[in-house]
């Protein structure tokens, strides 16, 4: 409110002006009173282009993609509790030392059944499962797969969201890749770019059992164990590892068809088989292969690239089967081989106890060897 001042009114010219002048000045402007308002200042034009035509609506594959799966998507909470050796009696802390970690996962049966990593609920003693809608749940692990890095956690509940699942062996490099999760706290943040790369057998070093998935879509921290989805909504496999470089970072899934086959056993038998065969292996190049041939002759080796046999573990598999060190692996179970990774998934496909055939090249000779895998003894 604005305290009015009294003019003397000495002239009718006069009381004008300055009725006109307190106006302006206390009221920012009269009208009403017969006096003129000069004009407002024409503000500049920030830009001159014309409105033009509204834009139709149209499909984005990557929003129809992220709606479709987004609700089966859930952020896990783990409570993992250590004994502290200089806590209690030392009084160096408390004796049970509690730490928390976060993942993603994402829900394939509406009974509650969640996929994720191994390593986000290993040695977890509390999952708690949260949707996207809000509900929390607290979770159970089934089973978890270190070698794959997959396990399964199961919550008590029906009719969830699901996500649909795809086909990893159909992929290719330039497709769509989505990656959905939760990274560093932010809840369902969504990233995208392509299919860098498949079949990655040395993404994370040499000896693994999966086929990882190489892409360029943002993947951190706390993405581990969300889906990578395709352009139609489709899981094609879980986010598991990065790998940092200067300027760039490198992201690798699980393809969902070795995640699905890993979860079928966890959810048959509570754990997930691996076959093996009991042999130390090397990659043979001709430079390598010549240093062999003059340093010893219990090896007479090709001037080749391939996968050699360097140890046979005493009464194993393949010490069973009859293959030796110095044998040049070229096929197994009629798949060719070019490294020792090649050979590593050849043999996780094969099943335990069931007859597998190993062609190798020995000296001058190639032959065939059949061996049956046993059951590679689990991580307690």
């Amino acid at each position: 409110m604005v305290a009015a001042t009294l003019i003397p009114q000495r002239n009718a010219a006069a009381g004008g002006a300055l009725v006109a002048a307190a106006c302006g000045l206390l009221l920012g402007g009269c009208t009403g009173i017969g006096l003129p308002v000069p004009p407002a200042k024409e503000r500049a034009r920030v830009s001159d282009a014309a409105a033009g035509p509204a834009l139709q609506p149209s499909s984005n594959v990557i929003v129809d993609a992220v709606a479709k799966v987004g609700p089966a998507v859930v952020r896990i909470d783990t409570v993992k509790r250590t004994v502290n050796p200089l806590g209690g009696l030392l009084g160096q802390g408390p004796a049970i030392q509690q730490r928390q970690g976060q993942g993603s996962g994402f829900i394939t049966r509406s009974d509650g059944v969640v996929l994720t990593n191994a390593h986000v609920v290993d040695g977890a003693g509390e999952v708690n499962v949260t949707l996207p809608d809000g509900r929390s749940f607290v979770g159970k692990v089934l089973g978890a797969d270190p070698l794959t890095d997959v396990a399964v956690v199961k919550v008590v509940a029906s009719r969830l969201p699901v996500a649909a699942l795809g086909d990893s062996s159909k992929l290719r490099p330039g497709e769509w890749a989505i990656a959905i999760g939760n990274p560093l706290g932010l809840d369902n943040t969504v990233t995208a770019g392509i299919i860098s790369a498949i079949q990655r057998t040395n993404a994370l070093g040499e000896g693994q059992r999966v086929p990882y998935i190489q892409t360029d879509a943002a993947v951190n921290p706390g993405n581990s164990g969300g889906p990578l989805i395709n352009d139609k909504g489709q899981v094609i496999g879980i986010n598991t590892a990065i790998r940092q470089a200067p300027g760039a970072g490198l992201s690798f899934a699980v393809p969902i068809n070795t995640a699905r086959q890993i979860a079928a056993q966890i959810l048959d038998r509570g754990f997930a088989s691996h076959p093996y065969v009991g042999i130390r292996l090397q990659a043979l190049t001709p430079q390598l292969a010549r240093e062999i041939n003059g340093a010893t002759d219990e090896c007479t080796l090709p001037e080749v690239n391939g996968v050699l046999v360097v140890d046979v573990m005493q009464d194993g598999p393949a010490d069973q089967g009859g293959l030796k060190p110095c044998d040049l692996i070229e096929a197994v179970g009629g798949s060719p081989v070019k490294n020792p990774s090649e050979v590593q998934l050849a043999v996780d496909r094969a099943r335990v106890g069931q007859p597998l055939t190993i062609t190798v090249r020995r000296g001058d000779r190639r032959l065939d060897v059949t061996l049956r895998p046993a059951e590679l003894p689990r991580q307690q």
